[in-house]
Order: C-alpha cells, then structure tokens, then sequence
C-alpha cells in the first residue's frame, strides 16, 4: 500500500492516531478478562487479580474419561461426611471429593481448591456451566486461600460437592448462600 505524504501529512498523522486508539480500544473490550461476579471488595478484586496472574487455565489431560463418567463416579460418594483433609469414602472435603473421583479415572488433581481452579477455561456464568464443569466459591469459611469451596457441575442448575454438614450432597447453584459465593467454572472437558 502507497501512502501519499505531500499536502496531507499531518492528516495522516491524525489519522493514523485516531487508528491507534481505535485499535487498543477495541482490543481491550474483545480480549479483556473476564467480568466475575461476587467480588465485594477491594482485598477480593485483589486476591482475584493475584490468583490470575499466578497461572489459570491450565491443560488438564483428561485420559479420554467423559464428563458422564465423572458425575456417575461423583455420585457414589453421596452421603460420605466431610471431614478437612479427607479424600476417602470414610470421610472427604471439597477438594479430596475432586481428587478421588478423578483419581479412579487416572486424572491428578491437587488437594486444594484454589489450585483446583487453576485448570480448565474458566467460565464466568453460571448459565454458561455444562455437564462436567468444575465449580468454584469464595468466602464458604473463613481462611487466607480466596477460593474455598469445589465441585462438580452436574446440569440442571446443580452441583455436586461436600458439605460440611450433610457430607458429600447434591445442591443448586441458585441456592442464596451458594449463588453468592460463586466465582466461576472451569471445562475440563472437550
């Protein structure tokens, strides 16, 4: 492409900014994070942006396992109780549920949810979850770690995951105390 430089010089110099700005503009809104809900605060919104910028959206090999395959493995642990720090079918966590239904299907997980999360592409609407999806919360006890609480999505606007009172259950994710703990999803799986 030939530009013409003689009488319109600083035309062209306008234009080119006015094409620079155009272009970071647009930029910015296609490729900008994602918008999380459930951020209260400026400590939150900080711990969000320090939990991102240590890494998310890492591959996870899923051994060619469907998300099917996780749910009905999920399911067998209903009404194990919870206890911190368990991953077996005598007691289990949020995280030890994820561990040890992955586990049986040759997929490692770290024991933890914040790092839980950081695998997958993360999904911000609960009305975008599908079957398979992990599930992450804030604020579900009191600790140092942002995310506190895992699950799995199951469809139908419910999840599977270890309560610390009814053990390994299955809850909606509309449910007030949950939904405003949301902080998103993350797919696994293809």
């Amino acid at each position: 492409m030939k530009i013409y430089f003689e009488s319109k010089g600083k035309y062209l110099v306008l234009l080119i900014a006015g094409c620079q700005l155009l272009t970071t503009y647009c930029s910015k809104q296609l490729y900008r994070e994602p918008s999380f809900q459930n951020i209260e605060s400026k400590n939150e919104k900080k711990k969000l942006e320090d939990f991102i910028d240590a890494g998310t959206e890492k591959g996870m090999d899923t051994k060619n396992t469907s998300a099917n395959e996780i749910i009905k493995t999920a399911q067998q642990y209903l009404g194990v109780p919870h206890c911190m720090g368990g991953a077996t079918m005598k007691c289990i966590d949020c995280s030890g549920l994820l561990v040890a239904v992955f586990a049986k299907h040759g997929i490692h997980l770290p024991h933890n949810s914040e790092e839980q999360a950081r695998y997958g592409k993360k999904i911000t609407g609960t009305n975008e979850l599908l079957r398979g999806d992990l599930v992450f919360f804030i604020r579900s006890y009191k600790t140092n770690q942002f995310i506190t609480h895992s699950g799995i999505y199951i469809g139908n606007n419910k999840f599977i995951h270890t309560s610390s009172k009814k053990g390994v259950t299955i809850t909606s994710i509309n449910d007030p105390w949950w939904s405003e703990k949301f902080i998103f999803g993350t797919r696994v799986f293809d």
